[in-house]
């Protein structure tokens, strides 16, 4: 009789397993919506993006200015100036990276940090996350603050796999958890706003690394010239 009931009970949660696996959207189908969400067509005429703000350090109770600056193919320079602490630079050409700020100078970025960075830099990145990882499985539903969201594990070529998070309502990218030597990273993407047809989140809260970083956009503005130049690499 202890058999048969442990046999019940096995068949029990193997349909309930098959159930929640119906339950899950593909992963091509979750792709598809984030597409049509982020923009669509209109992702695809984005060629610069120029992005200013204010930025404070919560770790350590500073606040400043931020810029961002990124032209297609994967350029992209990040600019925070801390009152008190002076300016801190992220920046790739497309082909290294590197960061910088008057404590340390000029160092250069690590295989991994880079390519995690590129894939940061990819104004297309909506129609890119097939290349981006090279796999992607849909593995559940959970709560990301106070939104239902999906729940994707994603292998990069590099590292250990991420989790994103696409709200069950928007179908928008709001949250990515990735690991690092400082136990882990969570980006958090919040109060979207349409740009030139794109959706482009405004509020951006990284949790773990070496600090706690609130980025807030202010301005927005596409397909304006940047040279170059801006990503040229300083003398260390």
């Amino acid at each position: 009789m202890r058999h048969l009931i442990l046999l019940a009970v096995a068949i029990a949660a193997s349909f309930h397993a098959a159930a929640q696996d119906r339950a899950l959207p593909s992963i091509d189908k979750l792709l598809e919506n984030y597409v049509a969400a982020s923009g669509g067509p209109a992702v695809q005429k984005i060629a610069t993006r120029i992005t200013t703000g204010s930025i404070e350090v919560l770790t350590y109770g500073l606040t400043g200015t931020f810029e961002q600056y990124t032209k297609a193919p994967g350029r992209q320079v990040n600019i925070s100036d801390l009152k008190g602490f002076g300016k801190v630079i992220q920046c790739s050409d497309g082909r290294t990276g590197w960061n910088a700020d008057l404590q340390q100078g000029v160092r250069q970025m690590s295989p991994a940090e880079f390519a995690t960075f590129q894939r940061g830099a990819d104004l297309q990145s909506p129609l890119h996350l097939r290349t981006h990882y090279k796999k992607m499985v849909v593995t559940g539903k959970t709560k990301a603050g106070d939104r239902d969201a999906w729940v994707v594990e994603a292998q990069p070529p590099e590292g250990g796999p991420e989790k994103l998070y696409f709200d069950t309502r928007t179908a928008l990218l709001i949250r990515i958890e990735r690991p690092d030597q400082m136990g882990g990273t969570v980006l958090t993407f919040d109060d979207f706003k349409e740009v030139d047809g794109v959706k482009i989140p405004l509020t951006i809260h990284q949790d773990g690394g070496q600090a706690d970083v609130l980025i807030k956009i202010r301005d927005v503005k596409h397909n304006l010239p940047i040279d170059d130049a801006k990503f040229a690499k300083p003398a260390a």
